[in-house]
């Protein structure tokens, strides 16, 4: 690609396309908003410098707003991504719970490192039985360690979590989850509130990805959606407008571990007889709470404040659009998913609950479409979800349905 502009995308040879990835979901005010922009540039300008190094007063403002729009969380930290803010997760929950093994769900991706780089997409001859799912390496360079120490759950089948979660809650620091699986496949209201149970009971901490979720299915994200406090959020993509940035949030007694108020931390060479880095959770990086970020950020929740409801609104008209050229031809499908963020899957079945289920789509024929649809400048990755922003308006939605129905003319 060579330039974008609000809703669009222009490749190097001048090809327009609706984009629909918006940078895998981080982009919910489009390319280049005018608001974003105005706040990057008046943040360097009233500041006198994209950096401080030092707490300011951006971090204050964002991390209000996010405990005003996300209940569960009383503190935060920020890091520089959500892969980081992932990483971070971890660690307070070995260092709260005293524990070393993680659980996570099979299909669920929580960013391209060791701990978590398992069971995200597995080949069926791999990935073990259904109700009891194997630990699949997904990269070369993993370490077999984590296979021991990273259990996989199967997603929205809370009597084998449950069994699961039983037998290993001595090993077992944490669950960590996509409430929406890829952000398109919706855990069900029961799982989670029985999930939310057996963890309480059994004194394991519950850790909600919400990189994909966070302001796609509303300002609060999917645990406004569920009803459902988890004890740690991460946060990322639209949060930072387009710019790298993490938020790891949750109850004050969770985070304060990471305090070094009443020790020292790994930086500190005048550590007291009584106190060492050790006795810390350590977290630190130069960039973490970047003021231009946070300016971006801030401007981007604004706007959503003004706009969710028309976000919400254009997707199911869209969503609505696509499921009706399909069922004219008596083709099987679905338009899955919650708030701003959706998936076309192409099947007979009458319902998609889990990576197992997502495994019996009609590829081939959905790779066909997306690819037929970008001679028709209709752009995402293929095989991958759809992603809506303030700036997708009626004109995009029937261009794009129009392009639907004539690449479906030709491929059926």
């Amino acid at each position: 690609m060579g330039k974008a502009s609000g809703p669009y995308l222009y490749d190097l040879d001048g090809n327009e396309y609706i984009d629909y990835l918006l940078s895998y979901v981080a982009l919910m005010l489009g390319h280049g908003h005018p608001e974003v922009i105005h706040a990057i540039q008046a943040q360097m300008k009233g500041s006198g410098t994209f950096l401080f190094g030092t707490p300011h007063q951006l971090e204050l403002e964002m991390g209000k707003k996010i405990m005003e729009l996300y209940p569960s969380i009383e503190m935060i930290r920020y890091t520089n991504s959500g892969t980081e803010a992932t990483l971070l997760a971890l660690r307070m929950a070995y260092a709260y719970i005293g524990k070393y093994k993680i659980a996570k769900f099979e299909g669920h991706y929580h960013g391209g490192y060791d701990q978590v780089l398992l069971s995200v997409n597995p080949s069926l001859a791999e990935a073990g039985p259904v109700h009891e799912p194997a630990a699949v390496i997904e990269s070369k360079g993993v370490d077999p360690y984590h296979q021991e120490h990273t259990i996989i759950l199967p997603f929205n089948d809370l009597e084998a979590v449950s069994d699961i979660l039983i037998k290993r809650k001595d090993e077992i620091a944490a669950v960590m989850m996509e409430p929406v699986q890829g952000g398109f496949i919706p855990a069900e209201q029961s799982f989670m509130d029985g999930l939310r149970k057996i963890t309480e009971e059994l004194g394991i901490l519950l850790i909600f990805d919400e990189v994909k979720t966070g302001f796609r299915l509303g300002l609060g994200g999917a645990q406004s959606v569920y009803n459902i406090k988890p004890d740690i959020t991460k946060l990322g993509k639209v949060v930072g407008g387009g710019f790298p940035v993490g938020i790891l949030g949750g109850k004050k007694e969770r985070l304060m571990v990471s305090a070094p108020s009443a020790s020292s931390d790994v930086f500190d060479s005048s550590q007291s007889k009584n106190s060492s880095a050790k006795d810390v959770l350590f977290h630190s990086g130069t960039y973490n709470g970047h003021p231009t970020i946070l300016a971006a950020g801030l401007a981007t929740i604004q706007v959503l404040e003004q706009k969710m409801e028309h976000v919400l609104s254009t997707t199911t008209q869209l969503k609505n659009g696509i499921k009706k050229l399909f069922e004219e031809r008596g083709i099987g499908m679905h338009t899955i998913g919650l708030g701003a963020i959706f998936n076309v899957v192409i099947t007979e079945q009458e319902r998609i609950r889990n990576y197992r289920d997502f495994q019996q789509l009609n590829f081939p024929m959905r790779k066909e479409l997306d690819f037929s649809l970008l001679t028709q400048g209709i752009y995402t990755k293929p095989m991958n979800r759809y992603s809506m922003s303030t700036v997708h308006g009626e004109k995009e939605i029937h261009r794009t349905l129009e392009a639907y129905e004539y690449v479906l003319s030709k491929i059926i």
